[in-house]
């Protein structure tokens, strides 16, 4: 019988450019934990980071649709004034 604390696992195989492997293998005898460790934690952190993009997008597209939206006059008239001695406020 498995034991139900350890996840069900599937391996897969990517192809990376050798100084990447060597970083991964540098890390990891930094850290002393194994590759595969390396490899579940910068992939566990990528997709986090494209969930929280995705979800970002979803929300920025909501609020499109609902009307929630800035001219571009006056998103490129605040632009124009970054950098100056009198900057607008930002539009909203």
């Amino acid at each position: 019988m498995k034991n139900d604390t350890q996840a069900v696992t599937r391996v897969l195989t990517a192809h990376v450019p050798l100084p990447i492997a060597d970083k991964v293998d540098q890390i990891a005898a930094r850290l002393e934990r194994s590759r595969g460790w390396i490899m579940k934690q910068a992939l566990s952190a990528w997709i986090a980071q494209e969930e929280e993009r995705d979800r970002l997008t979803q929300e920025a597209l909501a609020d499109v649709d609902s009307g929630q939206v800035i001219d571009h006059q006056a998103v490129q008239a605040w632009a124009d004034t970054l950098g100056t001695d009198k900057p607008l406020p930002v539009p909203r």
